[in-house]
């Protein structure tokens, strides 16, 4: 068997590290990438085919090191998966600028960082497949306190639509995934920050937000193994899909999105013509 490169970050829980069991499981090699390489198990760092990495996602040139070190080892890079990020639950008004910046830092910026780093390598193999994992909140924004962390996950959506144009030349797949609720640790205080200082205006807000960590968290319906296998069989793909939504939650949130911006369309239309010249 042809064995693949795989690098994923965000390796140590969750998706990430289902998607590294996974591919592991299959054969292939594993650059695991994450904040503290102490948190890994022995599965991970105990298997001959893995490589860990402690990186900091808002340090360009530990990245580089880090994607040298993979090179070195394996002399390439087959697939990129840009999982890591993490849960900002809280209004506009209340978050501060620090708590706001620390999300786009990771969600966004960091994922920018990774990428400026390995698509020198993918460029010059000329292949190579990239999955960028937005959130079914990076299609639709309407839940009352997400809407920091929604617009982290729309501008992974954005930025992913324009590395596709980027990169098609050089023959690099690009997959940008739309998880739903899987039964992960994401709700777990580990992955999800509230603000510190509360507006208890915002009732709404309080309720979506209490409701995910009481309600929603482990009773999700997504199975995080059968991601991980989705993933890795549209990684063999030699045309893959572009926009993936996985879990049927995911997918209702994104068809109902869907018709009402195509009824939306439709009302306005004459609104929308009459600004031509």
């Amino acid at each position: 068997m042809n064995k693949k490169v795989y690098f994923i970050t965000g390796v140590s829980q969750g998706l990430g590290y289902e998607m590294a069991k996974h591919f592991l499981g299959q054969g292939h090699i594993v650059a695991g990438a994450t904040r503290d390489i102490s948190k890994l198990d022995d599965f991970l760092s105990d298997n001959t085919n893995f490589l860990p990495l402690e990186i900091d996602l808002s340090n360009r040139k530990n990245i580089e090191i880090s994607v040298n070190q993979i090179i070195e080892k394996f002399t390439k890079i087959d697939v990129l998966i840009n999982n890591a990020g993490y849960a900002l639950f809280g209004v506009i008004e209340e978050l501060s600028e620090i708590e706001i910046q620390d999300n786009f830092n990771i969600n966004v910026f960091g994922l920018i960082n990774v990428l400026n780093a390995v698509l020198p390598i993918m460029r010059k193999q000329r292949s190579g497949h990239i999955f960028n994992i937005s959130s079914i909140g990076g299609f639709i924004g309407t839940f009352p306190g997400s809407g920091i962390y929604c617009s982290t996950k729309f501008a992974v959506a954005g930025l992913t639509e324009g590395l596709k144009a980027d990169v098609e030349e050089f023959g690099i797949n690009v997959t940008l995934v739309y998880p739903g609720y899987f039964k992960t640790n994401f709700l777990e205080s580990t992955s999800m920050k509230a603000p510190t200082n509360k507006i208890s205006e915002y009732k709404e807000a309080r309720k979506m937000i209490t409701m995910h960590q009481d309600n929603i968290n482990q009773n999700q319906a997504g199975n995080p193994k059968k991601l991980a296998k989705v993933i890795y069989e549209v990684s063999l793909l030699e045309k893959a899909p572009f926009h993936l939504f996985l879990g049927s939650d995911s997918y209702s949130y994104a068809h109902n999105k869907i018709e009402t911006v195509k009824t939306a369309l439709e009302e306005n239309k004459e609104l929308s013509f009459s600004t031509d010249f």
